[in-house]
């Protein structure tokens, strides 16, 4: 490894904030498990950044997922359409409720789920589409609630990766039914570990507080009426998440700026920076590259690695993974971008020096 730089991780949260103050309240106060003042603070500013009506927090990203499909009232004998191309949680969610993820490819150019192809998949079983903001750039939200709507089907929004992204200048969570959210540590506001079900349908906000909360009753004390979990976010979290929330119009514009940078750095080299569509607002949660041929991927990772730098392969396609590869698909568009992606350094205070010489790195290796 090259000593003669300091090594440039993949992400680190910034919490130069009002973090440290908050969390001390909450311990000056005792106030450390599922209620305290943070936690509605924290809900209150969310739905005020992404302008959905009813906001709930739960402990994590993937639990949101669960929460919102089993509110739409998803289970056994249902299917939900979902990309290929994401993360496993997107997936193994739908499986949580007993329905099965029925898988689609992905556009060549935004590497969002293929509206053309997610009305192919559309079967009887057919109760929802779970879109995923890959990377921070919006998917294709007009066609697919055009589809939603035609088929009298669901349009559930994962948009864990893309807080502060735009779709038509609508920020994503709105047009679906119901929309999530991951506040994990490399996330653009971080709780830690967390997650948020946001969405415009009062029935849909009441059934998913009832669930994360162990389906506790409102109108008898310890009574539970249905099945719940135990899926709620600590005040502590909360007030992590309140003094980032404070801050996200200046991390998204440094995350801007680095996007941006990295582009200017590899105009017209073999890398592929992925962009934005002209009617979106990509929010680059991280920064990532096509490398010229899929063979070279991994090597040109090492080099970065030797040189100091930190990279992530891209997801790996859902529908080659062991317990979900039993009908052979092929995701060609899918497949390619998974094989040639590099997500590179995207922390919001990565400097521009820093960057170019990830993107000199980059050069070097091919």
């Amino acid at each position: 490894m090259n000593e003669s730089f300091p090594r440039i991780p993949i992400y680190r949260p910034n919490l130069t904030g009002n973090e440290k103050r908050y969390v001390d309240d909450c311990l000056a106060s005792s106030w450390i498990s599922s209620k305290g003042a943070y936690i509605e603070k924290f809900e209150t500013a969310f739905s005020q950044f992404t302008s959905n009506r009813h906001c709930i927090s739960v402990c994590n990203g993937t639990v949101a997922l669960h929460v919102a499909l089993l509110a739409l009232g998803i289970g056994p004998g249902d299917e939900v359409i979902v990309p290929t191309f994401t993360y496993i949680a997107s997936a193994n969610a739908i499986t949580y409720t007993g329905a099965r993820p029925v898988f689609v490819d992905s556009l060549r150019d935004t590497w969002q789920m293929d509206p053309n192809d997610v009305r192919e998949k559309i079967t009887p079983r057919t109760k929802a589409i779970l879109c995923v903001h890959l990377y921070g750039h919006p998917c294709d939200l007009q066609s697919l609630r055009k589809i939603a709507d035609s088929e009298n089907i669901f349009l559930v929004e994962d948009c864990a990766e893309a807080l502060g992204s735009k779709f038509n200048d609508i920020h994503v969570g709105n047009v679906g039914d119901i929309a999530t959210y991951s506040f994990y540590g490399n996330k653009t506001v971080t709780t830690g570990e967390g997650g948020m079900v946001a969405t415009n349908d009062a029935a849909l906000a009441s059934r998913a507080i009832h669930l994360k909360g162990q389906g506790l009753a409102n109108n008898r004390e310890y009574w539970h009426d249905v099945i719940g979990y135990n899926y709620r976010m600590t005040n502590i979290c909360a007030a992590i998440g309140l003094a980032q929330l404070e801050r996200v119009d200046a991390i998204l514009k440094q995350k801007r700026q680095v996007a941006k940078a990295y582009q200017f750095f590899l105009e017209a080299t073999g890398f592929e920076v992925h962009s934005e569509a002209k009617n979106v607002r990509h929010s680059y949660w991280m920064v990532s590259v096509l490398v010229p041929e899929s063979a070279r991927r991994d090597s040109i990772r090492s080099y970065l690695s030797g040189a100091g730098i930190e990279t992530r392969p891209a997801f790996y396609p859902i529908h080659k993974m062991p317990m979900y590869a039993q009908h052979n698909e092929l995701h060609r568009v899918a497949e390619d971008i998974s094989e040639r992606g590099i997500n590179l350094p995207s922390f919001p205070d990565l400097e521009s020096s820093d960057i170019e010489r990830i993107a000199n790195a980059l050069k070097q290796a091919v």
